[in-house]
């Protein structure tokens, strides 16, 4: 499971503008909630650090979605539901992913860090962000596993 930083990087760039999309776009076009994931950065910025200087919170939302993630992916996710589920596919283990990834930013950080209400008071935003968390995880596994189903080159 040898991966390229390219990859990474090319599976982070668009499991997040397909999170922004649905999320920021798609959600509120269709009258849902907006998902604002800068504002949740910006506020565990100036919980950490006391403040945020300006463009902070949006290259942490984007370093986040760009390599944090899809490394967690990677070097914790693949290898726990290798030990526990070998046999299920990477879709099953993305889904999971996605909801820990969920569970992670609106408890963990909105909450432990930032001192929201856990899960932002499962309001409309909460279930979008479930589903944006799981978009995200869906398009980075099927970017980084795209080469394990390609056949080897001789």
């Amino acid at each position: 499971m040898n991966r390229s930083f390219f990859q990474i990087l090319t599976a982070g760039a668009l499991a997040t503008i397909v999170f922004d999309l649905f999320g920021q776009g798609l959600s509120p076009l269709f009258g849902f909630a907006k998902l604002a994931p800068v504002g949740l950065a910006n506020g565990t910025l100036n919980a950490v650090f006391g403040s945020s200087p300006k463009g902070a919170a949006d290259a942490l939302h984007i370093m986040t979605g760009l390599l944090a993630y899809p490394l967690g992916y990677l070097l914790v996710a693949r290898p726990i539901a290798g030990k526990i589920l070998p046999n299920l596919h990477w879709s099953g283990v993305a889904i999971g992913y996605g909801i820990g990834l969920w569970v992670f930013a609106l408890y963990g950080m909105a909450h432990l860090v930032a001192g929201l209400k856990p899960f932002l008071g499962f309001t409309g935003i909460t279930w979008v962000a479930l589903w944006g968390h799981i978009l995200f995880a869906l398009v980075a596994a099927w970017v980084l596993e795209r080469e394990a189903e390609e056949p080897a080159h001789a």
